[in-house]
């Protein structure tokens, strides 16, 4: 998410935006205030009014250049999870602007934050809770019945992911 901020906005726009989150930015690197907080408020604070004919396409450029750059053993990973059929869902705490991009290209499902736009704007508000911690499992539990499948394999990479990673048999963190 904070690459995403660095790649499509200018740095003069960042500081400017910025320096009125200052204070619960400091916050959160003194882990004083939490990332499921601080995201939608950053989130509002540099996108909040930004034209989405601006940012979109630098969003389909981000989601390239994460394509490109992801982890080989972990792409292999995925493409042997849909070989065997396996129901494929990523599941993030970052936004949808440019996560359903590479949603679609790896021929997956998505569970993220959802952003609002109006009028070609976007709002700076999200449409749905910061997905991260409880919320992760909470919206799974939403879209898959757990019942439905004999196994069920979930990988992480933080904190953030406990929970959705408690819903499965097989979990690598």
């Amino acid at each position: 998410f904070t690459g995403f901020i660095f790649y499509s906005l200018g740095k003069r726009h960042i500081l400017k935006r910025g320096i009125k989150v200052l204070p619960w930015i400091m916050a959160y690197y003194l882990k004083l205030y939490p990332a499921h907080k601080m995201r939608p408020k950053l989130y509002s604070a540099m996108f909040k009014g930004c034209d989405l004919k601006k940012i979109y396409p630098l969003a389909q450029q981000y989601a390239g250049k994460i394509l490109k750059s992801l982890e080989p053993s972990l792409l292999k990973q995925l493409k042997q999870h849909q070989q065997l059929g396996h129901k494929v869902i990523l599941v993030s705490a970052t936004i949808d602007l440019y996560l359903e991009i590479i949603a679609q290209a790896l021929n997956i499902e998505l569970i993220c934050s959802k952003v609002e736009m109006k009028n070609g704007k976007l709002t700076g508000k999200y449409l749905t809770p910061d997905c991260s911690c409880m919320q992760k499992k909470l919206r799974v539990l939403e879209v898959i019945k757990l019942a439905d499948f004999e196994t069920i394999y979930a990988y992480g990479n933080s904190e953030e992911d406990v929970e959705m990673l408690s819903l499965a048999q097989y979990y690598y963190m």
